[in-house]
């Protein structure tokens, strides 16, 4: 649980540290647009930026695309971002959160747990181009 969400509680504190300068420090502007930043941040790390995940045994249950991520991955974050609203059309699940997800991208990723790894229609993609998977989520319609 720390671990998933560990970066996004920094960016948060960090956000609130800003907060309290930008109320009593000599630069209120330059701390005020820290503290908005930082706490974007919070949320865009955090697991709820993400559609709800799943168990990797519930995956492989569906017919869906399955998209492995971990929270604070810049890479997960990016195709994510891509996705938009068509993320809702794949299945999504937390590394970090389902040790047997982690077995499944470790299985196709050479030992390595990288991240996004998208399995669809029998075929492993290792950090796959966002537009290819935002192709693959759309013909889901």
């Amino acid at each position: 649980m720390t671990r998933r969400w560990g970066i996004a509680a920094a960016m948060l504190v960090a956000a609130v540290l800003f907060a309290v300068l930008a109320a009593t420090g000599d630069t209120p502007a330059v701390n005020v647009v820290l503290a908005v930043f930082f706490g974007v941040l919070a949320l865009l790390f955090s697991p709820r930026a993400f559609p709800r995940s799943v168990t990797d045994a519930e995956a492989r249950s569906g017919d869906r695309p399955i998209v492995y991520w971990r929270p604070g991955c810049p890479y997960c974050l990016r195709l994510r971002t891509v996705l938009g609203r068509d993320a809702k059309r794949l299945t999504w699940v937390d590394i970090w959160a389902d040790p047997a997800g982690a077995a499944s991208v470790r299985a196709v990723a050479d030992g390595n747990e990288t991240v996004p790894t998208v399995i669809a229609h029998g075929e492993a993609m290792v950090n796959p181009d966002p537009a290819r998977i935002k192709t693959l989520a759309s013909a889901r319609r």
